[in-house]
């Protein structure tokens, strides 16, 4: 049985893979086992790769290194191609604000380590460590760790005592924001009325009788002249006959026309129309296909590469083929198909028509799913190295003695979300499936962690069970609560934030999945989720950037 035992002692190649596994697998068992609802999930594999080290476990440091910076770089990499296409959209309407609130909370945070450092006589290292557990950011402790070498090439054990810090902080991270949730609970003593996630659908539609003299006798396209607001009709009633309106065809009086646009502009277009009708055709069982026997509606996929990124207008598929788009769904969004709307492979389109049109259609966009189920590894390799290009290019600071560089974090998540949110105008193929680019950040994250876990787990009790060890504890509550509580409270009673999206809010500013599970059960709504949305992607940017920077300039 000696060999067996020189599987998991003895550092060689199969001894790393088996050991970082083994940790993965058994991290992951553990995270699944949910304790009064919650489950822990892949953060579990850090603290099997504490124990493991605890234990002795080791494996060739090189190795070691190679394996988790990858992990790191594949994990952030695909997230930021992830959250790309929202990312700046994210700015937009009531975006702002409550970027502007995660920002706060971020801030806040931060100055507070840095006063605690500056009078304390902290470490920077450890608290950066300490705030990166308490905000739950794993990709942050990474960014620091890079520019922690940076500056000092071989300090392996400055990067390592970093990983324990934010390992002492993790779970008083996950703690601290879901009682900061259930305070903020009690004090707002309110439910919401549940409704429709808004971020999964962008679109509504809405029956109208032309009743406004201003419209009789004119052309769709002489209409759309007198709004700057965006709308399509997908049918109109005239003369009996259901049709497929064209930019040409005339609208009369006492025709009847549905009209896909946003909720909110709705009041607007009535105005154009002259009168509402009442009747539900936002209602999910609506058998479309019912309404006129020559009209059919079915989803077609963009699935040819040549059209990623071409603007649908410049088709001209309505007045070529004599059907209607009438929405675009991008990842589960519904958007509204107007001219000016960008295609991107996988995008569903609803198309509205006569069933051999379609067909025509359909050809001409593709609608091939199994060429959607091939991933563009090319894509995603160039993308990686572009990243790690990017971050290895040295930034001039004045006042610096040595240059900025953004390293293995900073670079991959940059062109990351530069490729999911313009890859498609420059007519570049960034589009993986959703489960496919889940798969990526998760084995990233989960090799990342493991490898962390590991690297940080020999010291790590001795390290804990000593007066400095109860100072991180009290010091990562304080960093996980202070600028929660603070934060959400001025937006609750100041701003007049409703409770569900605060929550969400500050769950996304703090990275906290857990958290947003915990909220999401306190609502009556799904607006937790839209805001943590909104706001995780510049949340989550913002904070590997800034420990960064902070390494950098002070440590």
């Amino acid at each position: 049985m000696e060999w067996f035992t020189d599987i998991f002692t003895q550092q060689t190649f199969i001894q790393g893979v088996v050991v970082l596994c083994l940790i993965c697998a058994v991290g992951i068992a553990l995270g699944n086992i949910k304790i009064f609802g919650v489950s822990l999930g892949v953060t579990l594999v850090f603290f099997s790769g504490i124990i493991a080290g605890h234990l002795g476990l080791a494996i060739n440091p090189d190795m070691l290194s190679i394996m988790q910076n990858f992990g790191l770089v594949l994990f952030i990499y695909s997230l930021g191609v992830q959250v790309g296409p929202g990312f700046f959209s994210s700015f937009k309407k009531g975006g702002v604000r409550l970027n502007l609130l995660a920002l706060s909370v971020l801030l806040t945070g931060t100055l507070m380590a840095l006063l605690i450092h500056w009078t304390a006589g902290i470490p920077l290292n450890d608290m950066i460590g300490l705030l990166s557990g308490a905000v739950t950011n794993t990709p942050m402790l990474g960014a620091a760790q890079q520019a922690h070498l940076q500056i000092h090439p071989g300090d392996l054990a400055g990067a390592d005592r970093m990983a324990m810090a934010c390992a002492v902080g993790y779970p008083l991270g996950i703690i601290g924001v879901i009682m900061c949730v259930a305070i903020l609970k009690g004090l707002s003593g309110k439910k919401t009325n549940r409704t429709k996630d808004s971020s999964a659908d962008n679109t509504f539609i809405t029956e109208f009788q032309v009743s406004n003299p201003a419209i009789f006798g004119q052309t769709i396209k002489e209409i759309m002249k007198h709004t700057d607001r965006r709308f399509v009709i997908s049918r109109i009633w005239k003369n009996g006959k259901v049709i497929i309106p064209t930019s040409d065809t005339m609208v009369e009086k006492g025709e009847h026309a549905l009209v896909i646009s946003n909720k909110k502009d709705v009041e607007h277009i009535r105005q154009i129309f002259g009168q509402q009708e009442n009747v539900d055709w936002n209602k999910k069982d609506i058998d479309w296909n019912s309404i006129d026997s020559q009209l059919v509606s079915r989803h077609i996929l963009v699935t040819k590469p040549e059209l990623n990124g071409v603007k649908l207008g410049s088709l001209r598929l309505r007045n070529s083929y004599g059907i209607n788009i009438t929405r675009v769904n991008r990842a589960g969004i519904d958007l509204l198909a107007s001219p000016s709307l960008r295609l991107q492979l996988g995008d569903r389109l609803t198309i509205v028509g006569e069933s051999k049109a379609i067909d025509n259609v359909g050809r001409i966009l593709g609608n091939e799913a199994k060429q959607l189920s091939n991933p563009n590894l090319f894509m995603i390799f160039f993308g990686i190295v572009l990243g790690l290009i990017v971050g290895s290019i040295p930034i001039a600071i004045p006042g610096m003695s040595m240059s900025v560089k953004l390293g293995l974090a900073g670079g991959p998540i940059i062109v990351g979300l530069l490729m999911g949110a313009f890859g498609p105008r420059l007519h570049l193929s960034t589009y993986t499936t959703r489960s496919a680019n889940l798969m990526l950040r998760q084995l990233g994250l989960t090799i990342y962690l493991a490898g962390l876990g590991l690297s940080a787990g020999a010291g790590f009790f001795d390290t804990v069970f000593t007066t400095d060890g109860l100072v991180w504890v009290g010091l990562s509550f304080a960093l996980a609560v202070v600028p929660v509580l603070l934060v959400g409270i001025i937006a609750s009673t100041v701003l007049k934030t409703s409770y569900a999206a605060n929550v969400g809010m500050l769950c996304g500013s703090m990275a906290n999945p857990i958290a947003l599970n915990y909220a999401n059960s306190t609502a009556e709504s799904d607006e937790p989720a839209v805001a943590y949305a909104t706001v995780y992607p510049v949340s989550i940017f913002l904070r590997v950037i800034s420990a960064q920077i902070i390494i950098l300039l002070l440590g």
